[in-house]
């Protein structure tokens, strides 16, 4: 376990040694500005654990302000390919270069001037060579002890997504506000709430008299179910609150 940690880590820092060359930062720069630029989506392609790594970073960057799909290989070359239009970019992720199922996107990029955008560790490929920008990513041992199964190198493409995604927010002034737009659900959704979403107005907010009985109370807290009720003066201004905690003091005494 601790030499898959280690192992995979080399990689990273080997990512972060290729941030600080000058070929790989212009191909980073013009495909952020490229995904950022387009008026179409962001259309993410891979086959086998690349194609995992894909569908992550498509949903990583719908959930981000940038409008992203993910397109099978196989699926693209039986029907799927009309998903993509001349407004479109699209990224492509194989590590060799040369996976086959995605040549037919490659061709059809090329025929109708799509942009399209590689990412793999073989720059003389025939991804590479297809691409109009090739993020060349390097070259590292898998984690696994036969160097086969794909492990270090999709680590590599993950977080070569998050660096796209994070970079997008940023060009596009992507605020919380705008995350909570399309991530409303679970923990993530709730911490964004503003309080005027959840608040209670007008004829929700429970409120009664100063001369208002206990019973009264009572009851309006239980219709408005907000476990206090507000005490209002005879212009309807607030001059205090009654809650639960003041009922059962009361029954106590």
């Amino acid at each position: 376990a601790l030499k898959t940690v280690e192992t995979e880590i080399q990689g990273l820092q080997a990512l972060q040694a290729a941030l600080e060359t000058p070929g790989f930062r212009n191909a980073l720069d013009r495909a952020i500005l490229a995904m950022a630029r387009t008026t179409g989506r962001v259309i993410v392609s891979g086959m086998g654990k690349s194609g995992l790594v894909g569908r992550k970073i498509a949903a990583t960057l719908r959930s981000t302000g940038t409008q992203a799909l993910f397109l099978h290989p196989g699926e693209a070359s039986h029907g799927d390919l009309g998903l993509i239009t001349e407004n479109d970019v699209v990224f492509a992720i194989t590590w060799s270069g040369e996976t086959s199922e995605l040549q037919d996107i490659f061709h059809y990029c090329n025929r109708f001037g799509v942009t399209l955008i590689v990412a793999t560790a073989w720059p003389k490929s025939t991804a590479a060579q297809a691409a109009d920008i090739c993020l060349t990513l390097p070259q590292v041992r898998e984690a696994c002890p036969n160097d086969l199964a794909p492990t270090t190198s999709t680590t590599i493409q993950i977080v070569l997504g998050d660096m796209l995604a994070v970079a997008l927010i940023e060009a596009r002034g992507f605020t919380p506000s705008d995350f909570r737009v399309f991530h409303p659900g679970g923990k993530l959704g709730a911490q964004l709430l503003a309080v005027e979403q959840i608040m209670g107005t007008e004829t929700a907010i429970p409120k009664v008299g100063r001369d208002a009985t206990l019973s009264l109370a009572t009851i309006e807290m239980s219709r408005k179910r907000y476990g206090a009720t507000a005490v209002v003066d005879d212009a309807q201004r607030l001059i205090g609150v009654f809650t639960d905690g003041d009922l059962r003091r009361c029954i106590a005494v």
